[in-house]
């Protein structure tokens, strides 16, 4: 007898199966994931040395900027970083 967890599970996978993606996808995605990955650590490192001169200057304000500009890019760049690996989900 199957527990109420396997049959929700079946009729989920009935409504949305689930997406096989091939060694090629898993490649690409990867190498997205990489350049993802690189792009924040170039930023932070940038923008957290300029937000070490801000503190060190005293300017709340421009360091306050900083540290919200710093959030922005890297929210900025999973986002893009996730549509391009939704895009190499989609292709069939």
């Amino acid at each position: 007898m199957k527990s109420a967890y396997e049959l929700a599970m079946e009729r989920l996978e009935k409504q949305a199966p689930t997406q096989k993606i091939t060694e090629k996808q898993k490649a690409e995605i990867a190498e997205i994931d990489s350049q993802t990955k690189a792009k924040i650590a170039e930023r932070e490192v940038s923008l957290r040395e300029q937000i070490t001169k801000a503190q060190f200057s005293g300017d709340q304000a421009a360091t306050a900027e900083l540290e919200d500009q710093l959030a922005r890019e890297l929210r900025r760049i999973q986002q893009d970083g996730e549509e391009k690996k939704e895009k190499v989900r989609a292709k069939r």
